[in-house]
């Protein structure tokens, strides 16, 4: 089949033309990913009558990338055909176009087919992984957003669908807080500073950065009771830092909520317990 002839070829010339291109160069990456896709072209295409159904993305979620370790994510196609359905293929890709060479990143599968998982006579499920590498294909900040979602299917009649954006998926920094709230113990009444970071993982230098300007809640939980409430919201100053106070009251933790944004997932800092006197 087409798509068994040729995938080997696709990851190859993915990983060289686009996977490792610095971002300076990378409107310059080649154009000859058409010719070696796993149909032999990359614009949408069908041929008889079989239908993709579902394409499923690390289980729905965001993919986040940190500055060292690699990210395993699977990537499932559901598609039918009469004949049954012979083979499934996906890979990752971030850009305009792939038919003119405006692709900026990719995650390919190492394997040369889907492993598929038959759900009756005319459909299967098949499944592939990529692997996104802060040591290698995610080179650069500007990699951090949406990705394109290529997707095929090849059924055992010689038919075949082919999606160059079926649909996308968020790649982004990872992020971490922490919070601090400070004197402990500390008489009732008396002011409390409440001091944090906010970071985010840095892919042009492999190290976390402070992410300045964000809003961050700050949230309080009594003691011995379960829910945190909203005390306030502030910015992150220079470095990532976060500063505030707040008046003592009762017994209760201290944390700090980032929402997430395009490019950065939200993440809730460890609390801080205070000991009111």
């Amino acid at each position: 089949m087409r798509i068994r002839a040729t995938v080997a070829a696709v990851s190859g010339a993915l990983a060289l033309s686009a996977l490792a291109v610095p971002a300076a160069q990378a409107d310059e990456a080649p154009g000859s990913l058409a010719a070696v896709t796993p149909f032999g072209a990359v614009a949408d295409e069908v041929v008889g009558d079989t239908v993709i159904k579902k394409v499923t993305v690390n289980g729905g979620k965001d993919i986040v990338v940190g500055t060292s370790k690699k990210k395993s994510v699977t990537i499932s196609v559901t598609a039918t055909d009469p004949s049954g359905i012979e083979d499934g293929y996906a890979f990752l890709w971030k850009g305009n176009d792939i038919d003119s060479g405006d692709v900026v990143g990719a995650m390919v599968p190492d394997a040369e087919t889907g492993t598929c998982t038959t759900v009756n006579a005319t459909t299967s499920t098949c499944k592939v992984t990529v692997v996104a590498d802060p040591k290698d294909n995610i080179y650069s900040n500007v990699l951090a957003g949406k990705w394109h979602v290529f997707a095929g299917a090849a059924a055992n009649d010689g038919d075949y669908n082919i999606r160059e954006k079926y649909s996308s998926v968020s790649v982004k920094r990872e992020a971490a807080l922490t919070t601090n709230a400070a004197p402990e113990p500390v008489k009732k009444g008396k002011t409390i500073t409440v001091t944090g970071k906010l970071t985010r993982a840095n892919w042009d230098t492999l190290k976390f950065a402070g992410y300045t300007s964000q809003s961050v809640k700050l949230q309080f939980k009594k003691k011995g009771t379960s829910t945190y409430k909203d005390v306030k919201t502030i910015k992150s100053g220079s470095g990532g830092a976060l500063k505030t106070t707040v008046k003592a009251g009762v017994d209760g933790s201290y944390r700090f909520v980032f929402a997430g944004t395009s490019t950065t997932p939200a993440v809730t800092s460890t609390a801080d317990a205070i000991d009111v006197k």
